[in-house]
C-alpha cells in the first residue's frame, strides 16, 4: 500500500485500514467488532443500548475473540453511564477509543485522554465539530446527510470540507461510503479515513437476521427516505409497513407508540421509568428537543431491535444510509476490507500516473 493509506487514523488506532466500523445499536455486537477488527478495520462496540452488565460481558467477548484494539460507543446520559465509563477505563489496554454523539463534557474527555483512550465523537454540523475540538477530543467523525439514522441536511461532499477548514484535529468522513473509491475520495478531501455503518451491517458476520438483510439488499434508493415522524428529528430509514403506518399516525398514536416502546425498553434494560425520563430530559438539554420527541428518541432502539435483532421487519424500523440503495452483496469483513484497500490503492495509483 502507498503512504496515502497509512494515516493518523491507522497510526493512532492501530488498524491496517483507515476504515472505522461504526457503533450501530443492536448491530455492532461482538461478532461484528471481532470480524471487522481482525479484517483490518477499527471496530466500535455499540454499547449505547446496553446495560452496564451487558457492556462488561460483551467487552469480555470481544477481548476473547481478538487481540486487536477496538472502541466502545456510549451516551453519557444513558442509564448506568458512570459504570460504563469505569468499565471502559478498566479495559484501557485494549479499548483504544470511545465514540459518542451528544456526550461527555471536558472533564470526562480529559479522563479518557489521561488513560490513553482516544475520544472520537460523531458530528453532523460544523458548529458541533468546533465545539468538540474545543472540549479536547482527539478526532471527529463527520457524518453528512447520506448517513443512516439521525441525519442532517448537508451532504458529505459539502460538510466534510467545511469541517476540515474549521478544526485542526484529524477528521473522519462518514455518510455514503461503501468502497475503495469512496475512501480515495475522502483522503483526497483531506480526511484521515472513512467510517461505515450500513456497509458493515450488510456483511456475513453482521448479527442482523437474514430476512432483514434481504430487505436492505432489495431496497433501492427510492425505498430509502428521511422522516421526522419517529421522534421529530430527521432520520433516514428503509420504507417498511410500520413506517407507512407511522407516517399516517396522529399525535395520540405517536404517544401510544412511545409509551409501548418505553415499556419494552424498560423490560429490556431494567431501567426505571425515572431513569428513562432522566435520559429523555438529558437529550432535551443537549438539543432543545421537546420532551415528547426525546421520549420517542430514548425508546427508539426498541423499534430498531424488532427489525435487526428479532427479524420482525413488519413491526420494526430499519435505519440505513442511502448507500444501501446500491448494495447487492454480503461479503465477509475480510473480503470487504481487502477489496476497499485494493480499489483505493488502484484509484490513487491511477491519479498519480495521470499526473
Amino acid at each position: 500500500m502507498s503512504g496515502a493509506l497509512n494515516t493518523p487514523l491507522t497510526e493512532r488506532l492501530g488498524c491496517r485500514a483507515p476504515v472505522i466500523q461504526t457503533a450501530m445499536g443492536w448491530v455492532a455486537e461482538p461478532s461484528l467488532v471481532i470480524a471487522s477488527s481482525e479484517a483490518g478495520a477499527f471496530g466500535f462496540l455499540g454499547c449505547a443500548v446496553m446495560t452496564p452488565d451487558e457492556v462488561a460481558a460483551k467487552i469480555r467477548t470481544v477481548r476473547d475473540g481478538t487481540a486487536k484494539p477496538f472502541g466502545v460507543n456510549f451516551h453519557s446520559f444513558q442509564p448506568g453511564a458512570d459504570r460504563i465509563v469505569d468499565l471502559i477505563l478498566a479495559n484501557r489496554d485494549q479499548v483504544r477509543a470511545v465514540s459518542f454523539g451528544r456526550g461527555p463534557n471536558a472533564g470526562m474527555i480529559a479522563r479518557f485522554r489521561d488513560a490513553g483512550i482516544l475520544c472520537i465523537p460523531t458530528v453532523g454540523a460544523v458548529k458541533h465539530a468546533v465545539k468538540m475540538a474545543e472540549l479536547g477530543v482527539d478526532m471527529v467523525t463527520v457524518q453528512g446527510a447520506e448517513g443512516g439514522g439521525h441525519t442532517g441536511a448537508v451532504p458529505t461532499t459539502v460538510l466534510l470540507p467545511q469541517v476540515l477548514d474549521a478544526v485542526k484535529v484529524p477528521v473522519i468522513a462518514a455518510g455514503g461510503f461503501a468502497d475503495g473509491r469512496g475512501l480515495a475520495a475522502a483522503l483526497a478531501y483531506g480526511a484521515v479515513g472513512i467510517a461505515m455503518g450500513t456497509r458493515f451491517l450488510l456483511t456475513r458476520e453482521s448479527p442482523v437476521p437474514a430476512i432483514s438483510k434481504q430487505v436492505y439488499l432489495r431496497a433501492g434508493t427510492d425505498d430509502i427516505y428521511v422522516t421526522t415522524r419517529l421522534d421529530g428529528v430527521p432520520q433516514r430509514m428503509v420504507r417498511t409497513a410500520l413506517m407507512d403506518r407511522i407516517e399516517r399516525s396522529g399525535t395520540i398514536g405517536m404517544w401510544l407508540r412511545a409509551l409501548e416502546a418505553g415499556l419494552a425498553m424498560k423490560r429490556q434494560t431494567g431501567a426505571s421509568w425515572g431513569e428513562l425520563l432522566r435520559s429523555a430530559r438529558a437529550m432535551t438539554a443537549h438539543g432543545a428537543m421537546p420532551l415528547r420527541q426525546a421520549m420517542m428518541a430514548a425508546t427508539m432502539p426498541t423499534l430498531i431491535r424488532k427489525a435487526v435483532v428479532d427479524g420482525d421487519v413488519d413491526h420494526g424500523v430499519m435505519a440505513t444510509g442511502i448507500v444501501a440503495g446500491r448494495l447487492d452483496a454480503l461479503p465477509s469483513c475480510r473480503e470487504l476490507i481487502d477489496e476497499i484497500l485494493t480499489e483505493a490503492q488502484g484509484r490513487i495509483d491511477a491519479l498519480c500516473v495521470a499526473n
